[in-house]
């Protein structure tokens, strides 16, 4: 059986104040023809689908498409992420087109999609992302003493049980799990939201034994969790775009798994489209603009100039070389020393304390035309008081 996993789209996330949305329907346009060119049998969507609980218009209506079109070539499983809402996500997930099932309900983690192939059936199970203070009631079960404790590990662990002894009923079926978690051993961004519980944001991979292949979301990095030669195959696809400057070493993908008729896997990573490469410049102005750079005029660039001095118009000569520059900074190096903090009181004199503002901001003492301005100001303030 030929599976695509996907995860963490973040649909209507920007990046630096862009608005994303064109680069994600590109993406969309991607994995269809990719779905339907490779022949795959089933998506999985391993969560974050949305990036914030209740999405823009846009946002919910490129998902509606996604599905859509997805959902006519293969069969489509979605669990919410951390970032999504699961009841919004979930809303209606009953009454959705043949093909596309939406695991949202933490009563229905043990329910499984079942897909047959040639080799016989493989149970998808979806986990939707399991908030500790939020379900650690309901998966204590019936006959338990309390709550399981306040944990990732412990809420997953519970959830897992509850495959595994679906799964046992279900002999000589294949097993895939569709969760959004931190799993120990993953090497996380800079644009991930932060999940801890208690201090603790880890699920140890041991937690996840019993199946075949475990489809993670919520890390934006693609990356295989434990062994190389472990059972399952535990792996997160990572995000189809990058959402800081910390990704900008990743090589965005999908993953195309292929589960033999033994449970056997093997994964293809397949490239998305980048819409635009991300840098990182630093270097004096002089250098930024000569022309050395200009094979990043295109990127997304963050640019810091070093120059001892801050330079003049800054901002504006850095967007006019590289328009697509998202940050722009000025880190001395080699600067004067900053100004040795002083109490400042009634009788310590202005013009003193704006010089070491200047001194501060620009990276160099004031010069006699800026300690001229400074004091020109200070005595026109001063007169403007005494006037009224």
């Amino acid at each position: 059986m030929l599976i695509l996993h996907t995860s963490d789209w973040h649909l209507g996330r920007t990046l630096h104040g862009v608005d994303l949305h064109e680069h994600q329907a590109a993406f969309v346009d991607h994995l269809v023809e990719l779905v339907r060119d490779r022949g795959v049998q089933v998506v999985v969507v391993a969560g974050d689908v949305y990036d914030r609980a209740v999405p823009a218009v846009p946002s919910v209506r490129l998902l509606g498409s996604a599905l859509q079109r997805l959902s006519e070539l293969a069969t489509v499983v979605v669990t919410p992420g951390n970032h999504d809402s699961a009841v919004r996500l979930g809303f209606a997930a009953e009454l959705m087109r043949p093909g596309l099932h939406l695991r949202a309900r933490v009563d229905e983690l043990a329910t499984p999609v079942v897909v047959d192939d040639p080799d016989g059936p493989v149970a998808f199970y979806g986990l939707p992302y399991l908030d500790p203070d939020t379900v650690r009631h309901a998966l204590a079960g019936p006959d338990a003493d309390g709550p399981l404790a306040r944990s990732h590990e412990a809420v997953v662990a519970a959830a897992m049980r509850r495959v595994r002894a679906d799964l046992a009923g279900r002999p000589g079926t294949r097993a895939v799990v569709i969760a959004h978690a931190f799993v120990s051993g993953g090497a996380a961004s800079e644009s991930e939201r932060d999940i801890r519980v208690g201090g603790v944001d880890s699920v140890p991979a041991g937690v996840l034994d019993g199946v075949d292949y475990v489809a993670l979301g919520h890390l934006h990095g693609a990356q295989r969790v434990g062994a190389v030669d472990a059972r399952p195959v535990i792996r997160y696809s990572g995000s189809p775009l990058a959402f800081s400057f910390g990704e900008r070493g990743h090589v965005k993908s999908s993953a195309l798994v292929t589960l033999a008729a033994d449970g056997g896997v093997t994964v293809e990573t397949v490239p998305t489209p980048v819409p635009r490469p991300l840098v990182e410049i630093d270097d004096t102005i002089d250098r930024l603009l000569d022309g050395r750079y200009d094979d990043h005029v295109g990127a997304w660039s963050r640019i810091t100039a070093t120059d001892p001095v801050h330079p003049d118009r800054l901002y504006a000569r850095v967007r006019e070389r590289f328009p697509h520059a998202l940050a722009i900074h000025h880190v001395p190096v080699g600067a004067v020393d900053a100004p040795a903090l002083r109490a400042v009181t009634v009788e310590t004199d202005p013009v003193e304390v704006a010089a070491d503002f200047v001194a501060f901001a620009s990276g160099a003492p004031a010069d006699e035309l800026e300690l001229d301005i400074v004091r020109s100001a200070y005595e026109a303030a001063r007169a403007t008081e005494s006037s009224e």
